[in-house]
């Protein structure tokens, strides 16, 4: 039997018209926090209740199991016939209607569907037709061969159009990857075989081209609801159009101003769109916010009056009290690190859950430092998004070649690198770590191993690497470069995405520095991780710190959220500066980060950090805070300094106070940031930063990053 439910009393004004607005074309603007869910979940629930027939009712959403959790909560608060409501995500709605209707598109019904590796296998089995001479650099792999072909299905676009911008260091193959998009095409169609992005394509297709199907699924289907709409894609959006072509009965609801998928093909204009496809829809905005206290809701507001389109609302809260947003300058990304640690101990000591923490940032990589300084510090924790930094394999790889020279002995890592040497398989580096062992031969004799043939030059190469580790009095940040110089050339052969790979390794420079000794480094940088999730598993989960890049923390929740690399280059990223739309996407990230904060938001920059130097020429020099922030009326935050007691009342003065600060420290050396100088030994370079009075980084043109020592080096400017 089914309950009555007393809307007027369980939701608010804007939710409740949402609700019993049942016919025509309506656009609900959901702000962060405001209850689209529970409005979704009602809606359901009052369209049984009105007599509607439950399987004539359309729910779509981005994962089946979004779906289903909202039906069962509409079955428990009314009538559970809200059960039979047709629920899921666009493909399994298309793959329904293909089955039915294959014959119209040349298909038969029983067509197969490619998964993702079966799209890889057949990407594989093509390649050979494409006639690549040997000897020419690597041809991408076919994981990344398929991620192109997604992105140009997906995106409606020539291929030509996006490589050079995401997949540039591949730029030369492109005439080859054209011709494998059109034999790949021929293929499905010649072997009855849809991938996931035909699914979309052909049920667009279908729509657009068949009256008769519109029709019938119009008949079928006579609400139409669409959960997360600002994350469609412009052929999502077309087929939103045509299943409510004939009644128009539909709602779709969203927040274009956290919409931030566009690398995976979304569109945020289809939120935009919508009224120009309905001209008579009607427009609703969810402004009341259930989660944050009013001070964030301030400054996130604040934020998304500088976006340059938008719907604009205002996020308001019921609740009381909260502190405003804070603002800190770290000074040097080491500092921040451990002022986040030091904080979230000093808070859980006084009794908060470390559950209620959570560290959020742009990029996977910019959270390297803090991993680091939570082992050494016992703290707990998981991250979400990009990957757990001492668990990555080519991080393990790179490392390895450091483990060897403090610990000969140390089988898994001789393992790790000799497997990374061409012609080199188990069998041989099984023999080769068996003969160091028993014959006691030091690591940088490896290459006198009695088995190696001429074709084995890898194992020199090695050798001669590893003599120059086990020198005495090496520094660790010696070491680390000597590896990078080795390793880069493997990475690329053996990692489609080396680019971002070699970033990441890139930080362990700068760690490296601050040790005399390689294995204090390594010691403590390397505290052997759990080998799989599965060893975290076992009894009782431990309460842990959340680490997120701010993409996977879309949708959830934390009472203190810190948002880590708050600054110019890293949040927004250098790249982004060169397209308009890429900075107002990067402006919405850092808005669904700043509205994951219940109670406190504490955001930080370590402000005497630079730009890498090789950014400049992208982004001219920008430094400091994020623009984002900075930009941002003063009294919706506090801004303070880390260990110094200073108040920064802008962004701009900020800048120039920390920039000349430092060029007064470095009157003495007679250099600045950005100077063009010459080496005798490196060449020409540019100085990119200070690491402390006497010491500078130059990044030289032929010779890569040099850290160099003010007295004992001859550099002059140029």
């Amino acid at each position: 039997m089914a309950n009555k439910i007393d809307y007027q009393t369980v939701l608010n004004p804007a939710q409740l018209e949402a609700v019993m607005t049942l016919d025509g074309p309506i656009l609900v603007i959901a702000g962060a926090g405001s209850g689209k869910t529970r409005t979704l979940v009602y809606r359901v629930a009052r369209l049984v209740e009105t007599g509607v027939d439950p399987e004539s009712i359309l729910l779509l959403t981005f994962t089946r199991k979004a779906s289903q959790e909202m039906l069962e909560r509409a079955a428990g608060l009314s009538d559970s016939r809200c059960r039979f409501v047709s629920g899921g995500t666009f493909h399994s709605l298309a793959n329904r209607v293909l089955r039915t209707h294959a014959d119209l598109l040349g298909f038969s019904n029983s067509f197969t569907i490619l998964d993702r590796p079966d799209m890889e296998e057949v990407i594989r089995s093509l390649i050979p037709e494409l006639g690549i001479p040997k000897g020419i650099p690597r041809f991408p792999k076919r994981g990344t061969l398929a991620n192109i072909l997604s992105k140009a299905a997906n995106l409606r676009k020539p291929i030509d159009e996006f490589m050079p911008e995401e997949y540039g260091q591949f730029l030369e193959f492109l005439p080859q990857i054209e011709i494998l998009e059109r034999l790949y095409g021929d293929y499905k169609k010649a072997h009855q075989m849809m991938d996931y992005d035909d699914l979309i394509l052909y049920f667009r297709r279908l729509l657009t081209e068949s009256e008769e199907v519109r029709k019938s699924l119009s008949q079928q289907y006579r609400y139409v609801m669409v959960d997360e709409y600002q994350d469609t894609n412009s052929i999502q959006a077309d087929i939103v159009k045509w299943l409510a072509h004939e009644h128009r009965n539909i709602m779709v609801v969203g927040d274009d101003s956290q919409a931030i998928y566009s690398f995976r093909g979304a569109s945020y204009r289809n939120m935009f769109d919508f009224p120009v496809q309905f001209p008579d829809a009607k427009l609703i905005k969810l402004e009341e916010n259930y989660r944050s206290v009013q001070p964030i809701l301030t400054l996130t507001n604040a934020l998304m009056d500088h976006a340059s389109e938008k719907y604009t609302k205002c996020l308001f809260t019921e609740r009381k009290g909260g502190e405003k947003p804070r603002v800190v300058d770290t000074r040097t990304e080491p500092e921040q690190a451990m002022f986040v640690c030091r904080y979230i101990k000093e808070q859980v000591k006084k009794g908060q859950p470390i559950t209620d923490f959570a560290v959020l940032f742009r990029a996977g990589y910019h959270s390297f430092e803090l991993e680091a300084e939570l082992t050494r510090q016992g703290v707990r924790y998981v991250k979400y998004g990009g990957f757990k930094f001492l668990e990555s394999a080519h991080i393990k790889d790179f490392l390895a070649h450091l483990r060897v020279v403090v610990n000969r002995d140390e089988a898994v890592s001789w393992v790790r690198i000799l497997r990374l040497i061409k012609n080199v398989g188990p069998g041989k580096s099984n023999a080769i770590i068996q003969w160091m062992k028993t014959h006691q031969i030091p690591p940088e004799r490896v290459g006198e191993w009695p088995g190696a043939r001429k074709r084995d030059r890898g194992l020199k190469v090695l050798t001669k690497l590893i003599a120059k580790l086990v020198r005495k009095n090496g520094k660790p940040e010696k070491a680390v470069e000597q590896v990078m110089e080795y390793y880069v050339p493997i990475l690329k052969e053996r990692f489609d995405d080396y680019p971002r790979r070699q970033k990441e390794l890139e930080q362990l420079i700068p760690m490296a520095s601050r040790y005399k000794k390689l294995r204090s480094f390594l010691d403590d940088l390397v505290l052997e991780p759990p080998t799989s999730s599965v060893d975290l598993d076992s009894g009782e989960k431990p309460e842990t710190l959340t680490l997120s890049t701010v993409h996977s923390a879309k949708g959830l929740e934390w009472p203190v959220v810190f948002i880590i690399w708050v600054m110019e280059g890293r949040f927004p990223p250098a790249r982004a500066y060169n397209d308009p739309l890429s900075l107002e996407e990067e402006r919405r990230l850092m808005y669904v980060a700043a509205t994951r904060a219940k109670d406190q938001l504490i955001m930080c920059y370590p402000g005497q950090e630079s730009v890498p130097v090789w950014q400049l020429s992208e982004i001219g020099y920008r430094n400091g805070l994020s623009s984002f922030i900075g930009d941002l009326p003063e009294d919706v935050a506090s801004r303070e300094s880390a260990g110094i007691r200073k108040i920064f009342f802008g962004r701009q003065l900020y800048e120039k106070a920390s920039f000349d600060n430092q060029l007064d420290q470095r009157e003495s050396a007679g250099f600045s940031q950005g100077d063009r100088v010459r080496h005798p030994a490196f060449g020409p370079g540019v100085v990119s930063k200070f690491v402390s009075n006497d010491k500078v980084e130059v990044l030289f043109r032929n010779a890569g990053r040099k850290l160099l020592h003010l007295e004992y080096t001859t550099l002059e400017k140029i």
